[in-house]
């Protein structure tokens, strides 16, 4: 290109700023000179088109700032610029692959001041935007689009959720997923997903959807991405807002410093920022809380995609997966099949050729076997299980290490299926509380102190401990078998009854009466929190009342032998125990009682007391402890092996440990030189006595000659002013 020519392009260019400014002040009198602008935009973009990639360096510089002047004034002139957007989606659509960075990030720039004006709707930004994000091959592009993309969703969804554009991306990701299970070009809508689920701007069932295919696509990176987002998408989102949480503003501590220091704008701009932070912390908190539902709970069938997952990835020997992805995979399933409690009998028998110490990373294949049982998976699929693991691992020839993880793993599984343990192989195990080996000893009592709670009867009597042996006795332990579910009731009515049962005990001593004999006037009289209603006649008949007159319709039992009566009396009568066990644990308060809003409030701190008492290792409901365990948190293979604390640390470790707390001595600093550092990093200032002491002597050498020449009425002024400065708070009256 001429110098001529180039030295003219340069004086344009220099002159469309200030032309930028003067059409947005009056648009109607540059008409004209907008009309020669868009007339060369024109006629360049046809020479582009033609041929994007042969335009000099110059021209290209040129057609960016007539892009860039253009997107800032198109709203001053919406007929005319009409074509405008379309003209960018089909340069960036058709060309991005070749066009320079620079042009590629102006045209994009011009296509997001275009939505922020409102000429275009995001919707059709973003379904321009995402195919040219999956298909681009520059990696600095791709990472401007995600970011740019993110943003503006983010920025459409900040005062209120925008579902009609949500659902518009949210079906394009879908169909970007399903289109090619065998594609990498589905991770995009993978990260796009986790990281809008992330931050709270999608929470539906829709996203979960979309990664619930990402896990069944054939490509290990969008598997990866897909289960990942399961297993650890909830963690990231509570994460993000506890570190949004923790940045609180603490505006005590900036008005001390501006009293300490100088007096500046800036000051007074961080204090102005500060405050308005500390209003939008307010209004956030008084925002309802929204209801975050976890990605697992918001799976629409979980049986099913179970089911695929584990014929498709781990069952089948076409699909060649590393032992990590499998591994994965593997935790998402038994997941699935511990919270829902879902039936997936094929998986246990593909346990067996995994369950060998010399297997890598066995303790995460046993960490998942116990994940993925519960009361509902039968006995008979658990017990080859339970002892091949005490086969393999339970042994005198193994290693301490290996015994430890093997009576773990067992003790979790029997902690959620109880039944599918033997006496025989019990007996064995529990003989390993003997062991020298601190993590074998810990694990066989474990087990042996879980089955004291669910089935002591498997033990023998010297075993069993003091509560077990009574629970047994008077009938208040139950025996749970397979597929017992117990009854939906009030959570905490038995510490409500319990609490009642101690308050009429407490009035009757008040009133001079025997704790266990009163009255049923005195009963009454006692109730202050209810009102009783009389059940006792509705509850004395157990089953169907025969209404008919004439007693010879009723059919005639036929005669039993003497040993089958003897048989079906001693069915009868334990069946009758075990209903009257039954109806001795169920609470009657709810049936007999009217719970009034004191006995609500009174229900609510009992059920707070208990969890605290829970939290603290105090009072554990055998039931729920046992059942509930790791069932939304999961279980990992660090709690399989043995605690860290239970072995002998390494010299490296004890030396980490020794060093744990200290400060840094790299910098060859002093101790006082280190708190010195801390307290300025924290914010805090020293003492005054701490000035007083390192003021230079040639300082103070004045005042104290004059100290010594005092007279006695100088020294009681001084004295006098001291206490009176003192009292009102110092110079700047702080006490006032």
């Amino acid at each position: 290109m001429p110098k001529r020519k180039v030295a003219a392009l340069e004086k344009i260019d220099a002159d469309f700023p200030s032309l930028q400014n003067k059409i947005r002040r009056d648009p109607k009198s540059y008409v004209d000179d907008f009309r020669r602008q868009w007339d060369q935009y024109e006629s360049q973009r046809e020479i582009f088109l033609v041929a994007p990639t042969t335009a000099t360096a110059e021209a290209t510089e040129h057609f960016e700032n007539l892009v860039n002047l253009i997107a800032h004034v198109a709203d001053c002139y919406p007929e005319a610029t009409a074509t405008f957007p379309d003209d960018l989606k089909t340069m960036l659509s058709l060309h991005h692959a070749v066009l320079g960075s620079e042009l590629r990030e102006k045209l994009v720039g011009s296509l997001i001041i275009l939505r922020r004006k409102e000429i275009i709707d995001t919707a059709n930004v973003l379904t321009c935007l995402f195919p040219i994000l999956v298909s681009s091959p520059s990696k600095t592009f791709r990472a401007q689009l995600f970011s740019k993309i993110l943003n503006d969703m983010r920025n459409s969804n900040a005062r209120s959720i925008n579902h009609p554009l949500n659902r518009t991306i949210q079906t394009v990701l879908y169909n970007l997923v399903t289109a090619d299970r065998s594609s990498p070009r589905a991770i995009w809508a993978i990260k796009l997903t986790r990281e809008l689920w992330k931050r709270q701007i999608w929470t539906d069932a829709k996203p979960v959807d979309v990664m619930k295919e990402a896990c069944l696509s054939e490509n290990e990176k969008v598997v990866v991405g897909g289960v990942r987002f399961f297993l650890g998408g909830d963690k990231e989102r509570e994460e993000l807002e506890d570190e949004e949480s923790d940045d609180d503003v603490d505006l005590s501590k900036i008005k001390h410093q501006m009293t300490i220091n100088k007096k500046s704008r800036k000051q007074k701009k961080q204090y102005s920022k500060a405050v308005d932070k500390l209003h939008k912390q307010e209004q956030k908190k008084h925002k309802p809380h929204p209801l975050n539902f976890s990605a697992l709970h918001l799976l629409h069938d979980p049986q099913t995609f179970a089911e695929e997952l584990f014929s498709r990835h781990l069952q089948s020997t076409k699909n060649k997966l590393s032992l990590d992805t499998k591994l994965l995979v593997l935790q998402l399933v038994t997941r699935l099949i511990g919270l829902h409690k879902l039936t997936v009998v094929a998986l246990y028998s593909w346990f067996i050729k995994f369950l060998t110490p010399r297997q890598q990373s066995v303790t995460s294949f046993l960490a998942s076997l116990a994940q993925g049982t519960h009361n509902l998976v039968p006995p008979d699929a658990l017990e080859p299980l339970i002892q091949k693991i005490a086969n393999e691992f339970v042994s005198e020839a193994a290693a301490n290490e290996v015994a430890a993880a093997g009576l773990n793993s067992i003790r979790e599984i029997c902690a959620r299926q109880p039944l599918a343990m033997t006496e025989t192989l019990l007996q064995d195990l529990i003989q390993y509380r003997k062991s020298k080996d601190k993590g074998v000893m810990m694990a066989a009592k474990g087990l042996l102190s879980l089955f004291r709670e669910v089935d002591p009867e498997l033990l023998k009597k010297k075993d069993r401990g003091k509560d077990a042996t009574i629970g047994l006795k008077d009938g208040s332990l139950l025996i749970r078998k397979f597929g017992h579910e117990d009854t939906g009731e009030i959570e905490g009515l038995d510490l409500l009854e319990k609490w009642k049962e101690e308050e009429k005990k407490r009035k009757r001593v008040e009133r001079g009466l025997p704790e266990d004999a009163a009255s049923d006037e005195e009963d009454v009289a006692s109730e202050d929190d209810g009102w009783e209603v009389d059940s006792d006649d509705s509850s004395d008949s157990g089953g169907w009342i025969n209404v008919s007159d004439d007693e010879e319709e009723a059919p005639v039992p036929k005669k039993r032998k003497a040993g089958e009566k003897d048989v079906d009396d001693q069915e009868n009568g334990d069946q009758k125990e075990e209903d009257k066990a039954e109806e001795q644990r169920l609470s009657k308060l709810a049936t007999t009682t009217i719970l009034t809003p004191a006995d609500l409030a009174k229900l609510q701190e009992l059920r707070a007391a208990a969890a605290i008492d829970r939290a603290m290792g105090r009072n554990r409901k055998k039931d729920d402890a046992n059942a509930s365990r790791h069932q939304d948190d999961g279980l990992t293979a660090e709690q399989i092996e043995a605690p860290a604390k239970l072995r002998k640390l390494t010299k490296e470790e004890r030396v980490a440990l020794a060093k744990e707390g200290r400060p840094d001595r790299n910098e060859h600093k002093s101790t006082q030189a280190i708190n010195k550092s801390k307290k300025e990093a924290a914010g805090k200032s020293t003492s005054n006595k701490e000035k007083a002491r390192k003021k230079n002597f040639l300082m103070t050498l004045g005042k104290a000659k004059s100290k010594q020449k005092r007279s006695l009425v100088e020294t009681r002024k001084v004295l006098k002013a001291h206490v009176e400065k003192s009292t009102r708070g110092g110079r700047r009256r702080n006490g006032a």
